[in-house]
């Protein structure tokens, strides 16, 4: 028996066939071996096509069904986890009008800015638990008012994976999670936002039906499994934004339990079990996808955007040809915590949401030619990244998160000791890295959504930490004083 999920990014459709009872991938694939094309119309725009998805999703398909020489009948359900925010349209007959508006499209933001202004801040914070901001409910608007004759056309307003569900099974359908992540969620009331569609003036009859995140989401219509290679039939019994489903790749499901990811840029989500947000919506809080009405879970999103592209600056602009990471982590370990007093902000990557949506670029501060080389240079970049984000943990902590896990994939700043060291014992955390991804987290979704799995328990079978990092007690002072540092010079430069 085996389970199929797939993980739409901005970048690629990532395919895993996973086995259901072991938990072991059988195969995976992603399409395209480079990445996918997002238009930019005009400086802050980003558009992708829905119909890119779709052919890169089934090339994914094919080559892991190629890989492998399992009955397609063999496989139970299909779970999906997608790119969040981003807004497809489509017509009565379920054609596209127009390219999707992605999660990184700037459009709206005047739009949001000027909603909060008129709702008013508070209210949004009560009701949504975020600002409206540069999210889907934003860029609907930007369409009414921008292409009007196409937005009459419009039948149904969708996220991604919204669009990937509807042409698997051809039902339009979405998730309260998922209009949770479009900004159109009364958490209080628990129902859509009266406020939102009155505001904005949009048509209850827009948004499709709310289905659950794990459960019948539809079938396989006979249409798709001709395109794809499979069988008619199978459920489609999973839906998870991608940062939501990345936490449940990495069993995080409970108050305390956080997942963080630090590549080009780095987040941290983290579960509560009370509907709270930051007075200045620096962060972001989402219904989670284990959310039920007699047990909430709700999702705490922070977000840095300079992280990992620091660590990628240093390789192309410090290290010599052919350094590579290991190298750079291996001469940043031979650097004492603190880097000797250097200290490095890694907001180079645009406009930072924990910093109230200042850009105050990357910076560094506190070199000594006499003291200072490249290897401290390297050893600070580590730390002022894991800086930024115990900077943006320490919101979420007011805000009643607790930190006591942190699981995290093997993978890209996690892949160096002395980053993975220093995020644990700034922190206070326990860190645990597994060998996992997002298309993995929707397979087993879609077990449980479908029965195969009968809890939570049973879904995360085989799932099994390959290394854990303890806070390191030598270190802390040195740690602690070094964050205090780094926080006094941010301070000075977002005054």
């Amino acid at each position: 028996m085996y389970l199929l999920g797939y993980d739409l990014g901005s970048s690629s459709v990532k395919a895993t066939l996973l086995e259901a009872e072991t938990g072991k991938v059988v195969s995976s694939a992603t399409s395209p071996s480079k990445e996918m094309e997002i238009k930019a119309h005009q400086p802050g725009w980003a558009e992708q096509s829905p119909k890119m998805w779709w052919d890169n999703l089934k090339n994914a398909t094919a080559e892991i069904l190629s890989g492998t020489k399992i009955d397609p009948s063999d496989i139970k359900a299909i779970g999906i986890s997608y790119q969040m925010h981003g807004l497809v349209l489509i017509d009565a007959k379920q054609q596209v009008l127009r390219d999707a508006i992605i999660w990184c499209d700037g459009r709206a933001v005047p739009i949001g800015e000027k909603a909060t202004a008129d709702i008013g801040g508070t209210k949004c914070l009560k009701e949504l638990l975020n600002y409206p901001g540069n999210f889907t409910a934003t860029r609907i608007k930007w369409v009414m008012d921008n292409e009007p004759d196409l937005y009459k056309k419009a039948s149904k307003v969708m996220l991604p994976g919204d669009y990937i569900a509807m042409r698997l099974t051809g039902r339009a359908c979405t998730t309260e999670s998922g209009l949770s992540e479009m900004i159109m969620w009364d958490f209080p009331a628990g129902k859509i936002s009266d406020t939102m569609l009155k505001y904005f003036k949009f048509d209850r009859g827009l948004f499709p039906d709310v289905v659950p995140t794990f459960g019948d989401q539809g079938e396989l219509s006979s249409a798709a499994a001709a395109e794809l290679g499979l069988k008619a039939g199978v459920k489609v019994a999973y839906r998870g934004g991608d940062q939501p489903n990345n936490a449940l790749s990495l069993k995080v499901m409970e108050p305390g339990e956080l997942a963080t990811t630090a590549g080009t840029s780095g987040v941290v989500y983290g579960i509560g079990d009370k509907s709270n947000y930051d007075p200045q919506s620096r962060v972001n809080t989402f219904i989670h996808v284990n959310n039920a009405p007699n047990k909430h879970r709700y999702g705490v999103l922070m977000c840095i955007n300079g992280t990992g592209i620091l660590n990628s600056w240093l390789k192309h602009n410090v290290m010599g040809p052919g350094e590579d990471y290991k190298e750079m982590d291996a001469m940043a370990a031979a650097i004492p915590a603190g880097s000797a007093g250097l200290t490095i902000l890694p907001f180079g990557n645009g406009a930072e949401r924990t910093l109230v949506n200042k850009d105050i670029g990357a910076s560094v501060h506190g070199l000594n030619f006499n003291i200072h080389t490249r290897s401290h240079l390297l050893r600070a970049g580590q730390e002022g990244i894991v800086f930024s984000l115990n900077y943006g943990l320490d919101i979420m902590r007011k805000m009643g998160i607790e930190i006591k896990t942190v699981r995290a994939g093997h993978a890209n700043m996690f892949l160096s000791d002395v980053f993975s060291s220093a995020f644990a014992t700034v922190t206070g955390a326990t860190v645990e890295l597994y060998n996992t991804d997002g298309s993995q987290g929707a397979a087993r979704g879609a077990g449980l959504g479908a029965g195969v799995y009968k809890n939570d328990q049973d879904m995360f079978v085989g799932l099994t930490s390959v290394k854990t990092i303890a806070p390191d007690a030598g270190n802390a002072k040195a740690y602690a004083d070094a964050y205090q540092n780094w926080l006094k010079v941010l301070q000075q430069k977002i005054k």
